[in-house]
């Protein structure tokens, strides 16, 4: 069974995810933005064997604390898409204006493009590409669970902001509505920020996106 636990992380309230494969132990972490020890705390719980860091995007309270685990731990960065290579370079700088803690910038082992997978003991995620809210975002979709991790291009009630460097409205909204919508209504996904809800609700009542 593939498992998932979230995190939320930084002043931002960044919700960082561990999945695991139940049998084997193995896990990836999924935008460790800082609070490094808040959830290596957790792996040791569980008993975890932490492999891997998966990013959707390069903004510093997803990525910020991501040179310091891989160096710490010797871990592969998989992600996010080389639009957000400009994101990376600037982490440092980010990490000063937001007041968090100096961050790293680092070179993603693997870059991951539209229709690329990601493995962690004996599952595949597949890796969805939507830009709009960085050029580079993506998005990790499990078909075993029926769960999306969606970064920060759709929260419950809400989407992304589009005013940072290289953001677009209309990009975004494609990005949901081509990308997102056909995983189906019943596919839970966990945003960037703030509690899980389904597409199918979103299509329903959210103001941004619903198909009213």
């Amino acid at each position: 069974m593939l498992s998932y636990l979230t995190i939320p992380v930084t002043a931002f309230q960044q919700n960082c995810s561990l999945v695991w494969d139940e049998q084997t132990r193995q896990a990836a972490v999924i935008d460790p933005g800082g609070d490094l020890d808040r959830f290596m705390a957790q792996v040791e719980r569980l008993g975890l064997k932490l492999d891997q860091i998966w990013l959707t995007h390069a903004h510093i309270d997803h990525a910020g604390g991501t040179g310091e685990l891989a160096r710490r731990e010797n871990l592969p960065i998989i992600g996010p898409h080389p639009g957000d290579q400009f994101w990376i370079d600037a982490l440092p700088q980010q990490s000063v204006m937001f007041g968090f803690p100096r961050a790293e910038a680092f070179s993603p082992t693997r870059w991951l493009h539209e229709g690329d997978t990601v493995s962690i003991g004996s599952y595949t995620l597949q890796v969805r590409h939507c830009p709009g809210h960085t050029p580079g975002h993506v998005v990790f979709y499990s078909p075993d669970l029926k769960r999306a991790f969606v970064g920060d291009v759709l929260f419950a009630g809400s989407i992304g902001r589009t005013d940072f460097p290289q953001g677009n409205f209309d990009q975004l909204i494609d990005s949901i509505r081509s990308k997102l919508w056909p995983l189906g209504d019943d596919t839970v996904f966990i945003p960037g920020h703030g509690p899980e809800s389904t597409f199918g609700r979103e299509r329903r009542s959210n103001p941004f996106v619903a198909d009213a």
